[in-house]
């Protein structure tokens, strides 16, 4: 539903059938899981019947049975919100263990028919709330696509980054990373840069490999380029594969493959930006 994947908003791939327009595909389904979240210490929602909500262009989100909910933290917001696909919404502030969110949950008590199977169930901003759990193990970023995979692979292709003409980085000890919906990610040992790199304060965080950290890179000409570079040094189960090893954006580096330039691909980092 994200990136380039079969039902996002930019998917690369062709169907033999006609699929919903792009930005408008909704898949609900029931989750096997245990789901919780706690704020302020708190547990807002416990249940082993959430329904894992996927739409076209976001990450995937937990709608709660309102039974599984502590209605009693939850107080009606005056905010109101309408979305094609799934109807009329309205919000709730949460308040727990002395935290107060405005506007933090939000339900449909009438969904259009598509989305009926949500009618009255309780979702929350993933990011708005202070731990959540799948099981016993803490989740990070947003709800987990089970569709979602991530390989990593050693290869003895030749890497090599530029810009400019200048060389920032040659390897034949790279780890190919390939994850559903993003263009493949060459991750490489540090022996293996050509440039100064110099950390910065910028941290993001993925659900499946963790933590990264990103560093500036500063060209033979003085100039630095913010950011252009990241690590994961204690990742996730899912990136234990390129733990400490370094890659660079591919939108914004010239990249070569056993010396056959690869195009860059168009993303939201292609401009700087991180998503």
């Amino acid at each position: 539903m994200t990136g380039t994947g079969p039902l996002s908003r930019h998917p690369t791939g062709t169907w033999n059938f006609e699929p919903p327009p792009p930005g408008w595909a909704v898949y609900i389904e029931p989750t096997p899981k245990r789901i919780r979240a706690v704020l302020g210490g708190e547990t807002v929602a416990d249940s082993t019947h959430a329904l894992l909500l996927s739409e076209s262009g976001h990450q995937p989100v937990y709608y709660f049975p309102p039974e599984d909910v502590r209605s009693d933290l939850l107080e009606p917001n005056d905010r109101r919100s309408h979305c094609p696909k799934k109807g009329e919404a309205i919000y709730y502030t949460v308040r727990a263990g002395g935290r107060v969110e405005e506007a933090a949950a939000w339900s449909y008590p009438q969904p259009l028919e598509a989305a009926r199977s949500i009618s009255a169930h309780i979702a929350f901003y993933f990011e708005r709330i202070d731990h959540w759990f799948e099981e016993d193990e803490e989740v990070f970023g947003h709800a987990k696509d089970p569709y979602h995979r991530i390989d990593a692979y050693p290869s003895s292709r030749l890497v090599r980054v530029s810009l400019g003409g200048e060389v920032l980085a040659e390897s034949r000890r790279a780890v190919a990373l390939f994850e559903s919906n993003l263009p493949a990610r060459w991750y490489l040992p540090r022996e293996d840069i050509r440039v100064r790199l110099m950390p910065t304060d910028t941290v993001t965080t993925c659900a499946y490999k963790g933590r990264a950290r990103y560093y500036a890179v500063e060209l033979a000409s003085g100039e630095r380029i913010p950011d252009l570079v990241w690590t994961y040094p204690e990742p996730l189960r899912d990136g234990l594969a390129v733990r400490g090893l370094l890659c660079f954006f591919n939108e914004r580096v010239d990249l070569e493959l056993d010396g056959e330039l690869q195009q860059r691909p168009e993303t939201a980092w292609s401009g700087g930006r991180r998503a």
